[in-house]
């Protein structure tokens, strides 16, 4: 660490033997430091995801989510989502990125006002939002991914009309926010 506790920045690294690679690597992509390091950074820290891309219909709203290739889709038969035929699968914030369209986006709630339901103010559509089961992750519409890195998809029926009865029950779907 650099001094009063502060890291130092991407230049005071010494990568010995290894900096004509880093450089020849950043060459070959055309890459800035940052973006080299993140690329790796990605690779390494979600080995076995991929990154998936996605939006509204309009695409005034764009993101993108690392998961699985291999989705679990949850179909919840509670008042919204029954309405809106809303089936999605749940990541955590931290492999969810907002890429444009924040200021195009509406909320709403109802009831506990747990669930934050973000959609496109222009064309409707809610391609992510904020499930009150995972408040610290994001339900991701699989229809509103990108064509092209989904292998398969497996959707699970949740009781959402006994909502507190079912999240309780359920064997995986608190833990499905965390990283």
């Amino acid at each position: 660490p650099g001094a009063q506790g502060q890291l130092p920045g991407p230049s005071a690294f010494d990568l010995g033997a290894q900096s004509g690679r880093w450089a020849a690597f950043q060459e070959r992509h055309r890459l800035s430091c940052e973006e080299a390091a993140r690329l790796l950074l990605d690779a390494y820290e979600y080995r076995g995801l991929v990154k998936h891309t996605g939006g509204c219909h309009c695409g005034a709203v764009r993101f993108e989510v690392w998961a699985s290739p291999d989705l679990h889709v949850f179909n919840c038969n509670c008042s919204i989502c029954t309405k809106k035929q809303n089936r999605h699968f749940i990541v955590p914030a931290s492999r969810f990125k907002l890429l444009k369209g924040a200021d195009n986006l509406t909320t709403y709630t109802f009831n506990t006002h747990h669930a934050q339901h973000t959609f496109c103010k222009t064309c409707g559509v809610q391609s992510f939002y904020t499930p009150r089961s995972n408040p610290d992750g994001y339900g991701i519409a699989p229809h509103c991914l990108d064509d092209g890195t989904v292998q398969t998809i497996v959707t699970e029926d949740i009781n959402g009309k006994e909502w507190e009865k079912a999240v309780k029950e359920h064997k995986t779907i608190r833990d499905m926010s965390k990283p």
